[in-house]
C-alpha cells in the first residue's frame, strides 16, 4: 500500500537554508551520499560482522545513484528516519547500535534531505538486514515537500542494503555530470575505510574512489623514498613541492597526518587552510584553526576521529579538544625544529633562510627555543647579517633601533665607533631582543637613543668648538623652530656631513606639536601643557667633513643659516623620516635660497669679468 505524506518542515525553505546558509557549496551532496552509505555499512557490520562490503557510486548526466550493502531500512524506519529533520538513525540507543555510535560520520540527522540542494527528486530503494522477513521498501520524495513510502516485491531488491537515486533539479545539472561526481567523490572519500567504486555509465570497468592507506601511513623501503612520495602527494594536493615534511602523529588524540613546509616565505597574517578528514571523510580543506598562528609556514593534511565538526560538517568546532590538539600539533612542529638543530643543521639553515620569521614568532613565546635558535636566527646588525649568538659574543651591550630607516642611517657610524646596534624594525625582532637577557644573563639590551650615539662619537677639541661658537649659535637658532638641537662631533665616515638622531620621546614631542598646530583652542591648550622640557632630536655635525668646515667659515650669517637648513633636510632624507609640513617648507626655502645665492654669485662674477674686458 502506498501512502502520501508531507515532511514536518517547509522543504523549499530548507533547501534555501542548506544551499545559502549552512553549506558553502552544493558539492557537499556527494559527501552526504557517501556518508550515509558508509554509516549503513558500519551498522551492518555491527549487526553482522561477516557481511560483504559494497559501495558503488554511479552517474550519468542528470542522474546520480549510490548503492551499498549496508543495514537497510524497514518501512516504519523509512517513515521515522527519512522524514523528520534532526532525527538520525545513528543516535545511541536506537536499533541496537549503542556500541557503534562513535564509528559513524553523521551526527546531525540532516542526511538525505541535504541532497535536495541539487535534486528535485530522491528515490530510495532499501531492504533491512535486521529483519529477514521484511520486504524491500521504496521511499520517493520530491522538492515540493511530499514523499511516498511503499513496499516492493522481493525481486526489486533481493539482498539487504540501500540504493539512492537523485534526479537533478533545474539549474543544478552541472553538479551531476559524471566527471564532476567522480572528482568530488575522490576528494571527499579518498580515505574512507571501505572500498568505493565509481561507474560513469560508459560500460567501462568501475574505477576505485578510495586510495588507502593514506600516503603518510604507507610503508616505504627507505626514508628517501618516503620523502619523495610525500613530496608528490603535496604537489598533487596543494600545488607546491615542499621544503620538508613533518609527521603529525597524536595517537592519544586520534590524529594522524603530515605538515608540508612551504618552499617560499609567506606573511604571518596569512592564515593557511589545512585539509582535515574526519574518520576518512574530508571535512574541510580550509581549516584555519587547526595549528597555532605562528605555524603559518606549513600546510597540513590529517585524519582524525576525535575532533568535532560544525553543524555543516565543513569545519572544526573550536572547543577544548581542538585547543589541546592544536597545542600538541604545535609542540610536534617545535620538536621537529629541535631535532633539526641537534642533528641536521644544514637542513635547519635551509629552512631558516626561508622561514626565519615563523621561528621568530614562535621563539618570542618560548625562551628555551630562543636559546636553541640563537646560533641560527639571522638579524641585521651594525656588523652585518649574523645570528644573535655571534653578535652577543662581540658586544656585551647591545643597542637596537625600532625602525629600519633609523638603523640604516646609524649603522655605518655605529660600526666605525664600536657601537653594537641591531635593526629591530622587522617583525618580532624587538620582542626577541627583549627576551635576550633571560637566555644570556650577562647581556644588556637597550633601545638606541640620541644621547647614546652622541656620547660614542669623538668630541671636538675645546679650542675648536669655542672658535666655532658663533656658527653653532646661528645653527641652533635657525633649527629652533624644528625642535632640533645642534651638536658638533668628529666621526667616521668622513663623507657623512650631518647625522639626524632622535628617540621615542623626541618623536612623541614632534607628534604632539603637530597635533597642537591642528587642534582647536581647547585641545591646543591641553597639548601645550604636555610639552616636553627640552627637544631631544639632534643634528650632529661632523667636524671631520670638509663641507662642514667650509660652511662654518662662511662670513654671511644668512647664507650660513640656509646651509644649515640644507644639512638638516639632507639628514632627514638620509634617515628616511616622514617630513612634517614645517620640514617640507624648510627644505623648499633652503633649496631656493641656495639657488638664489648660486645664481646671484655667478651673475656678479660674470658682470665683473665683463667690466674687466671693457677695460
Amino acid at each position: 500500500m502506498t501512502t502520501v505524506n508531507s515532511f514536518q518542515v517547509d522543504l523549499r525553505g530548507l533547501v534555501d537554508l542548506l544551499s545559502h546558509h549552512l553549506y558553502s557549496s552544493p558539492r557537499v551532496y556527494v559527501r552526504e551520499l557517501l556518508q550515509n552509505a558508509v554509516d549503513a555499512v558500519t551498522a551492518r557490520h555491527a549487526h553482522e560482522p561477516g557481511a560483504e562490503v559494497r559501495i558503488r557510486l554511479s552517474a550519468t548526466d542528470g542522474h546520480v545513484s549510490i548503492e551499498d550493502s549496508g543495514i537497510g531500512l524497514t518501512a516504519d524506519e523509512a517513515h521515522s528516519l527519512l522524514a523528520t529533520i534532526g532525527r538520525s538513525s545513528k543516535r545511541g540507543g536506537e536499533h541496537g547500535l549503542e556500541t557503534t555510535r562513535q564509528e559513524f560520520l553523521g551526527q546531525f540527522g540532516i542526511g538525505l534531505l541535504a541532497c535536495f540542494v541539487v535534486a528535485r527528486q530522491i528515490r530510495v530503494v532499501t531492504r533491512s538486514a535486521k529483519d529477514p522477513h521484511a520486504r524491500p521498501v521504496e521511499w520517493l520524495a520530491t522538492d515540493d515537500g511530499s514523499y511516498t513510502v511503499r513496499e516492493l516485491p522481493d525481486e526489486a531488491r533481493p539482498e539487504p542494503g540501500t540504493t539512492v537515486h537523485l534526479q537533478a533539479r533545474p539549474g543544478a545539472e552541472e553538479w551531476l555530470v559524471p566527471a564532476k561526481v567522480e572528482q568530488l567523490a575522490r576528494d571527499f572519500g579518498g580515505l574512507l575505510p571501505y572500498d568505493i567504486t565509481f561507474d560513469d555509465g560508459s560500460g567501462a570497468e568501475p574505477r576505485p574512489v578510495t586510495d588507502r592507506p593514506a600516503v603518510w601511513d604507507r610503508p616505504f623501503p627507505t626514508p628517501a623514498a618516503r620523502r619523495v612520495a610525500l613530496a608528490g602527494h603535496c604537489s598533487q594536493l596543494f600545488g607546491f613541492s615542499p621544503l620538508d615534511s613533518i609527521d603529525l602523529d597524536l595517537p592519544v588524540a586520534g590524529v594522524r597526518g603530515v605538515a608540508y613546509v612551504l618552499p617560499e616565505p609567506t606573511s604571518p597574517a596569512h592564515r593557511a587552510g589545512h585539509r582535515v578528514h574526519l574518520k576518512g571523510m574530508l571535512l574541510t580543506d580550509q581549516a584555519d584553526n587547526l595549528l597555532p598562528d605562528w605555524a603559518f609556514f606549513v600546510r597540513a593534511v590529517l585524519d582524525t576521529d576525535a575532533l568535532r565538526p560544525t553543524a555543516s560538517r565543513e569545519n572544526l568546532y573550536d572547543d577544548e579538544t581542538l585547543a589541546a590538539v592544536r597545542d600538541a600539533l604545535g609542540a610536534r612542529i617545535r620538536a621537529w625544529l629541535t631535532e633539526l638543530a641537534a642533528s641536521e643543521p644544514e637542513r635547519l639553515a635551509t629552512f631558516l633562510s626561508v622561514h626565519h620569521l615563523g621561528v621568530k614568532s614562535l621563539a618570542r613565546h618560548d625562551a628555551e627555543l630562543l636559546g636553541l635558535m640563537l646560533p641560527w636566527l639571522p638579524f641585521e646588525t651594525s656588523d652585518g647579517s649574523m645570528s644573535l649568538e655571534e653578535f652577543s659574543a662581540a658586544h656585551t651591550e647591545i643597542h637596537f633601533t625600532r625602525t629600519v630607516e633609523e638603523f640604516r642611517q646609524i649603522a655605518p657610524i655605529a660600526a666605525a665607533h664600536g657601537l653594537g646596534v641591531i635593526n629591530a624594525g622587522y617583525t618580532y625582532d624587538a620582542d626577541l631582543l627583549a627576551l635576550l637577557p633571560s637566555v644570556r644573563p650577562g647581556l644588556k639590551v637597550t633601545e638606541l637613543d640620541a644621547g647614546a650615539v652622541t656620547d660614542r662619537l669623538d668630541p671636538v677639541p675645546t679650542s675648536a668648538e669655542l672658535a666655532l661658537a658663533p656658527f653653532l649659535s646661528t645653527a641652533r637658532t635657525r633649527l629652533e623652530a624644528q625642535s632640533c638641537d645642534v651638536v658638533l662631533r668628529a666621526f667616521q665616515p668622513v663623507s657623512v656631513p650631518a647625522l639626524y638622531l632622535d628617540d621615542r620621546q623626541a618623536r612623541q614631542e614632534r607628534d604632539r606639536a603637530v597635533a597642537q598646530e591642528n587642534a582647536d583652542s581647547l585641545w591646543a591648550g591641553i597639548l601645550g601643557s604636555l610639552r616636553g622640557s627640552a627637544p631631544r632630536a639632534r643634528l650632529v655635525l661632523n667636524h671631520n667633513n670638509p663641507l662642514i668646515r667650509r660652511i662654518a667659515a662662511l662670513p654671511d650669517a644668512a647664507l650660513t643659516g640656509t646651509a644649515v637648513e640644507s644639512l638638516y633636510g639632507q639628514a632627514l632624507l638620509m634617515a628616511q623620516r616622514p617630513l612634517r609640513p614645517a620640514d617640507s617648507t624648510l627644505l623648499n626655502r633652503a633649496f631656493l635660497g641656495l639657488l638664489e645665492w648660486a645664481t646671484h654669485t655667478n651673475a656678479a662674477d660674470s658682470a665683473a669679468d665683463t667690466e674687466g674686458d671693457h677695460r
